[in-house]
């Protein structure tokens, strides 16, 4: 038996689905420690003292357009918003001959493998750059993350790290119980009913391993969607949009909680 367990196994065939979202993009790409990163920014420069790091799931964010305009939307909250593109121009949608059905010979598990190779080493470079670029003595971090994103949020939350204050994460991927034992600051956890990677049973043994260390955690729980809803969800369903839109707004409420 692992003496880490698994608790959130790696993406599955439903995260290669997803919804189009409406909207235009009102942020940029820049480079930052060598990897390509879109840049939304707060109404006013007054309010970039509050960043958070946003990182994408396997939909990455160099071409889709609903992780864009979720970092508008937290951006226009007043935080200044960075989602790093560690797929290298490669997300897995252009990997599909359409939203339902991938290109044939598509090696869905060497795709997974070569990218968490690369943020494994990618990611601390850039966190870094980032608070070198965009840091003050002031400045205080949050760190956001679906599926795929979320071990880098709960590695910032670390009690071996002082990158974030507070994170939060949506129908996460990729987790252990370590990743809860060794969290030592507040924690969303945004979560779908039915969900492949993150199951019921796990959910409660990440919260059981939170209580035992006594830390500051919310669970968001929504019936009657799956993997995915916060981000890849159906907009033109009416529930669809509220478990996204309230799962967008929870974070943002603990985010200014934590980063007031």
């Amino acid at each position: 038996m692992s003496s880490d367990p698994v608790l959130a196994i790696p993406p599955g065939d439903c995260c290669l689905n997803s919804f189009p979202h409406e909207g235009a993009p009102k942020g940029t790409f820049i480079p930052i420690a060598e990897v390509q990163t879109y840049i939304s920014r707060p109404p006013t420069s007054a309010k970039e003292n509050r960043v958070i790091l946003y990182f994408p799931d396997v939909w990455g964010i160099d071409t889709f357009v609903n992780g864009q305009l979720l970092c508008d939307f937290f951006a226009a909250q007043g935080f200044l918003v960075l989602a790093l593109d560690y797929f290298r121009g490669d997300p897995v949608h252009l990997h599909r001959k359409s939203r339902t059905e991938p290109n044939p010979g598509f090696d869905y598990e060497e795709w997974k493998a070569k990218h968490q190779a690369f943020a494994k080493v990618a990611v601390p470079k850039w966190i870094d750059a980032v608070k070198e670029q965009f840091g003050t003595p002031e400045t205080k971090y949050a760190a956001v993350g679906y599926c795929f994103g979320a071990p880098y949020v709960m590695d910032a939350l670390s009690e071996s790290s002082s990158t974030a204050c507070v994170g939060a994460f949506a129908h996460p991927a990729f987790l252990n119980e370590s990743h809860f034992i060794n969290c030592a600051r507040p924690i969303l956890l945004s979560c779908a009913q039915t969900d492949h990677t993150f199951p019921t049973a796990s959910r409660h043994r990440a919260e059981e391993l939170l209580m035992e260390k006594n830390r500051t955690f919310q669970v968001q729980l929504f019936s009657g969607i799956e993997h995915g809803f916060a981000l890849r969800g159906n907009m033109e369903d009416a529930y669809e949009r509220y478990t996204k839109e309230e799962s967008a707004s929870g974070i943002v409420r603990w985010f200014d909680r934590f980063m007031a």
